[in-house]
């Protein structure tokens, strides 16, 4: 069995399971994807990258949708606010 993949998500190191995506390893640390203009925590909702409510900021590339992102290792995930 491959072993675990080590990330950090807005500073906390986490480790998940290979062929984990973002948005899962997000939910994982309890951190929402963004902050909507109201102040709402948002988080992934369709789970197929057609909504754009898991946009999160990977490796300082803004706006990637991480239910279409598997994690890798060493990967720096900032939620978008």
């Amino acid at each position: 069995m491959p072993s675990d993949v080590a990330l950090t998500v807005n500073g906390a190191s986490i480790e998940v399971a290979p062929g984990t995506t973002v948005a899962v390893a997000a939910m994982q640390t309890w951190q929402p994807c963004r902050i909507s203009v109201n102040g709402t925590p948002r988080g992934p909702l369709c789970g197929m990258g057609i909504c754009f409510e898991c946009r999160m900021t990977i490796n300082g590339i803004s706006h990637c949708r991480t239910c279409q992102i598997l994690c890798e290792p060493g990967m720096n995930v900032i939620t978008n606010e």
